[in-house]
């Protein structure tokens, strides 16, 4: 059964906020970061060149910057927020979205609960683009995949892809039903 809260005046049938959990991202992005700052311990900090062609300390600075602090950063701050209302459907793919996107219930044509191989169909996890159209997943290898009346795609992740799936029907159902 779909959670049922309210939002202001908005009555919300289905909610999820979704984080990147996939152990070996995360082993990469914090290998990374400690190569990062390994370097920057060794060459700024102790003053030693850090391998046998060592970069200028302002690269160094700028990797341990971007890669040290700015990718974990990013991978703490993902998130996929959804949630399903008499309005539309609503998701924001948190840092990058600023604002949530509405997809009012008009413009589905058809949706449907399914299971998906993020790899290849649509190179991973994220915010991506494939064969199949747009992805916005974070974990998993189900969602629901909506169709929009233009017949574009987007395939949006989660691991109650049933539950959001019978929100959306519930939702469109009212609309269509005057109230």
């Amino acid at each position: 059964m779909p959670e049922t809260e309210q939002s202001g005046s908005q009555r919300v049938l289905f909610s999820k906020s979704q984080r990147f959990t996939q152990w070996w991202v995360w082993v990469i992005v914090l290998g990374v970061a400690a190569l990062n700052w390994w370097g920057f311990i060794e060459q700024i900090l102790l003053s030693k060149p850090f391998g046998d062609n060592p970069a200028p300390d302002w690269m160094l600075l700028l990797f341990t910057a971007l890669f040290g602090i700015g990718l974990p950063w990013l991978m703490a701050a993902c998130r996929l927020e959804t949630a399903v209302t008499p309005e539309g459907v609503i998701v924001r793919f948190v840092p990058f979205h600023l604002r949530p996107r509405i997809i009012p219930h008009q413009g589905i044509r058809e949706f449907a609960a399914r299971r998906y191989n993020p790899l290849l169909e649509y190179g991973g996890w994220g915010l991506r683009m494939g064969r199949g159209g747009q992805a916005l997943n974070a974990s998993g290898n189900e969602g629901v995949q909506l169709v929009f009346a233009n017949g574009r795609r987007l395939l949006i992740g989660s691991q109650r892809a049933g539950e959001f799936a019978a929100a959306i029907a519930e939702a469109q159902s009212s609309t269509k039903g005057g109230g």
